[in-house]
């Protein structure tokens, strides 16, 4: 029985092992930074990137649809062949694993930009270029602000899958956590894969959780603008009911 107790979960090789958490803290550290500095360079990237297409794409109707089909028909390319793609130009390299995430969020981020931008009401637009705004600071000051919901949505889903797609990246040994998964699973030792693998899925979550804690931080009026249509609608059906007569 002792002999038995004795066996850590290391040596029995089990999915649940906190010897395992606890001897290879610094590797799980140092792939959990890599995984975030490859995510968060891809979507830096693709946010500027994807900006001035959207506005390019608003402009020139023409134009909108070549940009979001050369986008759309990115973001269908296989994984790994969007990788062996990139080698020749890149080589083995973390900027492989960026210029594909970046390449794959951009159809998100610029129907989300373009969408936003589109939604802007005219009458906001008019009272702005009636008070004087040049082309330039109504975008900033007027178009960007009442976009920035639809924007930064776009924002959320390109990095939850950007914190997914990384993992791949340990086909070219740029992985972060996808490197000890793909390990794991080469040699069956399955704490590494699942801590890993539950590492990947906090990244996912933590990441989705700020986005929009930001976006409401930003976007105040979203929030009030949404208790006053609670309000109404309350009011509305308070109306009603008291409209309606009572049951005899």
């Amino acid at each position: 029985m002792s002999a038995v107790s004795s066996v850590s979960c290391l040596q029995a090789n089990e999915w649940i092992c906190g010897e395992y958490v606890r001897d290879r803290a610094d590797e799980l550290t140092d792939a959990t930074v890599e995984h975030l500095v490859i995510t968060a360079t891809a979507i830096g990237i693709a946010i500027v990137v994807a900006f001035p297409l959207a506005l390019l794409a608003r402009r020139w109707r023409l134009a909108a649809g070549g940009i979001l089909g050369v986008t759309t028909i990115l973001y269908t390319v296989p994984t790994l062949a969007m990788y062996a793609l990139l080698l020749p130009v890149f080589g083995i390299s973390m900027s492989v694993v960026v210029c594909g995430l970046v390449l794959y969020s951009l159809t998100i981020l610029v129907r989300n930009t373009l969408e936003g931008l589109r939604a802007v009401p005219d009458e906001a637009r008019e009272a702005a270029r009636g008070l004087g705004y040049g082309r330039l600071r109504l975008l900033l000051t007027v178009e960007l602000p009442l976009a920035l919901p639809a924007l930064l949505a776009g924002v959320r889903i390109a990095t939850v899958s950007a914190v997914s797609l990384t993992t791949v990246g340990a086909i070219v040994g740029y992985g972060g956590l996808g490197n000890l998964i793909y390990s794991g699973m080469d040699s069956y030792f399955k704490a590494q894969v699942l801590t890993a693998s539950v590492l990947c899925v906090a990244l996912a979550v933590a990441s989705d959780l700020l986005l929009l804690l930001a976006q409401r931080l930003l976007t105040p009026w979203e929030r009030s603008g949404g208790r006053r249509r609670w309000r109404r609608r309350s009011a509305v059906r308070q109306d009603a009911a008291l409209a309606t007569p009572e049951a005899v």
